[in-house]
């Protein structure tokens, strides 16, 4: 299985809701970087699993509209605690439709919030 990855950092804020979290429970700002890695069982005819310049424009585009948002006021977010797993998934849904390579078989974000904490969330197709 090959796999490919890119890695990018961006500022969003959120507060936690439905439960007694402190600090966590007001407006703040974290500073997440996103690693997707995309994975799959062969390459393409340029010796690709998929071009990264491809995995590079998609993933700008969708941190760009997170980047300096509040994540509580976002659609994705309707209904949900935007916490750092909820966001795993959303993002990496939301990368699994943008990018169309067919011999792409896992998409995988995982997502600091900080130096220590990450969470991950895992697509197979």
């Amino acid at each position: 299985m090959y796999t490919v990855a890119v890695k990018r950092d961006f500022v969003a804020q959120h507060f936690l809701i439905g439960g007694d979290w402190g600090a966590e429970n007001e407006l703040h700002s974290h500073h997440y970087v996103i690693e997707l890695q995309l994975a799959g069982p062969s390459l393409d005819q340029h010796g690709y699993l998929v071009d990264i310049v491809d995995i590079e424009a998609n993933l700008d585009a969708l941190v760009a509209e997170y980047r300096d948002k509040t994540l509580n006021e976002l659609a994705a977010f309707t209904g949900l605690n935007p916490s750092i797993e909820h966001f795993s998934r959303i993002l990496c849904e939301s990368l699994s439709e943008r990018i169309a390579a067919l011999n792409i078989s896992v998409f995988t974000v995982k997502l600091w919030e900080n130096e220590i904490a990450w969470a991950a969330y895992k697509l197979e197709r």
